[in-house]
């Protein structure tokens, strides 16, 4: 299968979508790069070093007879989860990993970015060679870091006692926005990637859907309605969680969303900015599926399925704050109408992650992307203010457990017809 953009773009591609990576990084320091601050966590020297093993290990290895790697052992630490292709690094110890440095890891970058460049220079004049689709998915892998690594440096920053600042950014203040409703047609739908453009597989196929009618919520869960919330005894009320949700409040003790702290009265969250008052009317981010269920079910209302919100947002654009808008935290909307679909943050949906009928995972140990974790865990769509504009798409099927909330999702509700 070939590649959906010119081989020409993918290596403008490959040049930007590397040096975004690394653009990531130059607010850190040194000691920054090595720290996992828990289990979910891989130090941000480990994800520029993955990266660069999955274009050396299914690119170049498969493709560059004369390629040579430039450390064998790199292998073993950067393999994430392949069982396919070879012995894997325990991930809870990556943050142990001292050697090889950061120098290095950045040297090894270098290296396999020369190697990717010569094997397009080599390949130019046969742009239907399965390379470039194995190129094209290795960007959108990377690009999938590149939120990851965010992500991870706020935890590693926020369980610094300093709680130091990855990088000022704005956060605006505007009113409060009603509430609104877009209806949702009952009858039978299609969702699901069409095929004409870059998609990872577990998007397809496309495939028909009943959707049973209701309504889809115009703007996202606010800080202030989530602090209603905890002010009314919602993580104190078990009627309002489903039995592993409230099995996890306990044990883990929960409050509030994570980041969020009470200071002298006053709820504050930290953010790649530093400490802040939560702003009020700005999306809640940092929940759990197990929050965002219990908050819906609290609010009288429910989560959308995935069918329910790729129907009502495929009418409009694909558009919102992503990382390029450099907030790195979700904003505020005044707008009135159907907003923050996509950016901001990821949406919870009541869908399990399963496959689609008729789904197959890809050959090979690249099979292993996405249809080895279709089980005990939730679908999200949408995008965030950590998502790379151009990897957000209508059909993109986000997934977590039920217990994480370390990435950016928030709540958007729906209701009943």
């Amino acid at each position: 299968m070939s590649a959906t953009v010119s081989p020409s773009a993918l290596v403008t591609r490959f040049r930007a979508v590397r040096a975004a990576t690394e653009a990531l990084c130059v607010p850190l320091e040194v000691e920054d790069y090595v720290v996992s601050s828990m289990s979910d966590v891989s130090p941000t020297k480990w994800h520029l070093a993955h990266t660069t093993w999955f274009f050396e290990t299914f690119l170049l290895a498969p493709h560059a007879d004369a390629y040579t790697p430039l450390e064998p052992r790199y292998a073993f630490l950067f393999n994430s989860y392949y069982v396919q292709a070879g012995e894997r690094h325990c991930r809870a110890q990556r943050g142990l990993v001292t050697r090889p440095t950061v120098a290095e890891v950045y040297a090894y970058r270098a290296y396999v970015n020369d190697a990717v460049l010569a094997l397009c220079e080599q390949l130019a004049d046969d742009p239907a060679h399965a390379a470039w689709r194995t190129l094209e998915l290795g960007l959108h892998h990377e690009q999938q870091h590149q939120e990851l690594l965010l992500m991870d440096v706020k935890h590693v920053f926020w369980t610094n006692p300093m709680r130091p600042t990855y990088r000022p950014a704005p956060r605006a203040t505007p009113t409060a926005v009603p509430q609104g409703w877009q209806p949702i047609e009952p009858g039978l739908v299609e969702i699901g990637h069409p095929g004409s453009d870059f998609a990872f597989d577990n998007e397809e196929p496309r495939h028909p859907v009943y959707v049973h009618g209701g309504r889809l919520a115009h703007r996202l869960v606010t800080n202030a309605e989530y602090a209603a919330f905890i002010a009314d005894g919602g993580y104190r009320q078990p009627v309002l969680w489903l039995s592993a949700g409230w099995a996890t409040v306990q044990d883990q003790g929960w409050r509030a969303p994570l980041y969020w702290e009470k200071h002298d009265g006053a709820w504050q969250e930290f953010t790649l900015s530093g400490m802040a008052p939560i702003v009020p009317y700005a999306p809640v981010t940092h929940v759990s599926f197990f929050e965002a269920d219990a908050f819906a079910r609290w609010a009288g209302h429910r989560l959308p399925t995935e069918a329910e919100w790729e129907v009502a947002a495929s009418v409009h654009p694909v558009a919102g704050r992503y990382v390029e808008h450099g907030a790195f935290h979700p904003m505020s909307d005044d707008r009135e109408g159907m907003q923050q679909l996509f950016g901001d943050v990821w949406q919870w949906t009541a869908s399990p992650y399963v496959g689609y009928p008729g789904f197959r995972a890809s050959p090979g140990a690249i099979g292993e992307y996405n249809g080895k974790f279709m089980a005990d865990q939730w679908v999200l769509r949408g995008a965030s203010c950590a998502t790379p504009q151009s990897h957000a798409r209508l059909t993109y099927r986000n997934f977590f457990p039920s217990d994480t909330r370390w990435q950016f999702s928030g709540i958007r509700l729906a209701t009943d017809a």
